[in-house]
């Protein structure tokens, strides 16, 4: 065994130096200490190493992709893949024939908005998801569609992105206004189909019978749209609303399912609603609405009038739906479709038009995996023999009113008017 004698040092006693001998140490100690001083330089190493991993976090998983690519790999995928929307020239053939349709507010509101110039070719496409749309659609989609309906579904698509475009720079406009919590209230109008995942908002007189049959079809209540009668439609409750299912339920499909609403030139829906509910027979619109409407809005009422509530006429009707103070309450046939549907709140994947239903609501039936042998039907639902109401009937009926009232008309569903791009109904509004 070696020995190293080390010198410890002199030590002073009073005055006296003397000299202390270091005592021998063996070689082992020195390999024993270097050996722990190296372990311990190597566990800080490794120390700090753990610890610049913990801060990049996972992104560090993915050092060979970009910063959107690892983005993507979180969101989630959704229910409708439509092309990605590249601007269409008002000249080409996919251009929105309601595009150009853009009020002077509107302008002004997209001009003086730095928001909305931003994000006017930016919003990505709907950030809901559904893993079994793609399965479903996967047996109409392999195989080669002609080139004609290749075209057609093309079109739907760049329109439909131009729609739920403009629908996002709106909401943004107005987001302090509007309320960001997802309650039972919001989705009461809602429709649940749970085998082919879709979810449809109600907007009476767009449309909404024809789409409730086509629920029912789906769901294997009926075998065909043609057989189910009106009543059991709008009284059978044979198909589940949203809210109808718990807080979880609800965020579940919200989040999932394919989520679609139809809506109609705003001034055409409310004429229809009027012409159905009070030219017509009707046991619950004419007692209900009817009597108070003619009590404070008709002088000298007979009581024939007053007992029955029936013969409401078209102005009279709107002095009710213009009167801050009216003397019943709002009814969704006349209701705003943003109020009924909450479009800013809950983002819909698909928003159709009545002016093009059939073709709307077949693309949509074909996207999200329905039978093929399932079309939207056409048929008119109440009152089959009656003339639909037109842009033409419309003018019509406001032909009746002043241009006050007009302007108050418009104004009412003004929001209807921009969210949709709908042109103004009459000349001279503001």
């Amino acid at each position: 065994m070696c020995w190293m004698e080390c010198r410890v040092g002199d030590v002073l006693r009073g005055r006296r130096r003397v000299r202390v001998s270091a005592m021998s140490l063996p070689c082992s100690f020195w390999f024993l200490l270097l050996f722990g001083a190296g372990g311990l330089v190597l566990f800080v190493h490794l120390q700090d190493l753990s610890e610049m991993v913990q801060q990049q976090g996972p992104e560090a998983k993915f050092s060979g992709t970009t910063r959107q690519t690892r983005e993507e790999l979180r969101s989630p995928i959704p229910p409708m893949q439509f092309p990605a929307f590249e601007p269409i020239s008002p000249g080409s053939p996919e251009h929105d024939p309601d595009s150009s349709q853009v009020t002077k507010r509107h302008r002004k509101l997209l001009k003086t908005s730095p928001v909305i110039r931003h994000q006017r070719n930016s919003f990505p496409s709907s950030s809901s998801s559904s893993s079994s749309l793609s399965s479903s659609t996967s047996s109409s989609s392999s195989s080669p569609l002609p080139s004609s309906r290749q075209g057609s579904w093309d079109r739907l698509s760049h329109m439909q992105e131009a729609r739920r475009r403009l629908m996002k720079e709106v909401c943004t406009k107005y987001r302090s206004k509007i309320s960001r919590t997802v309650t039972p209230q919001s989705v009461s109008r809602i429709y649940v189909e749970d085998k082919y995942k879709i979810l449809y908002c109600e907007v009476p007189k767009a449309g909404c019978s024809n789409w409730k049959r086509v629920l029912m079809v789906l769901a294997g209540l009926a075998y065909s749209a043609q057989e189910i009668r009106h009543d059991d439609v709008h009284y059978g409750n044979h198909i589940k609303r949203l809210d109808s299912f718990d807080q979880k339920g609800i965020t579940h499909r919200l989040e999932t399912y394919t989520k679609v609403m139809f809506v109609r030139e705003p001034l055409e829906r409310l004429v229809s609603a009027f012409r159905d509910k009070f030219e017509s027979p009707n046991t619950y619109y004419h007692p209900v609405f009817g009597k108070p409407i003619i009590a404070k809005y008709r002088a000298n009422a007979t009581q024939e009038a007053l007992k029955t509530g029936s013969g409401v006429t078209f102005q009279e009707f709107m002095q009710y739906l213009l009167d801050v103070h009216r003397p019943v309450g709002m009814d969704i046939h006349w209701e705003p479709a943003h109020n009924l549907c909450s479009p800013c709140l809950l983002d819909y994947d698909f928003i159709g038009k009545f002016e093009t239903m059939e073709d709307e609501a077949n693309h949509v039936l074909k996207r999200t995996g329905a039978p093929r042998n399932l079309t939207f039907p056409s048929f008119k639902d109440r009152n089959p023999g009656a003339e639909r109401t037109s842009s033409g009937i419309m003018q019509r009926y406001f032909a009746q009113l002043n241009a006050s009232d007009m302007q108050r008309a418009y104004d009412f569903y003004y929001m209807d008017y921009l969210m949709f791009n709908y042109s103004k109904p009459f000349k001279d509004l503001y």
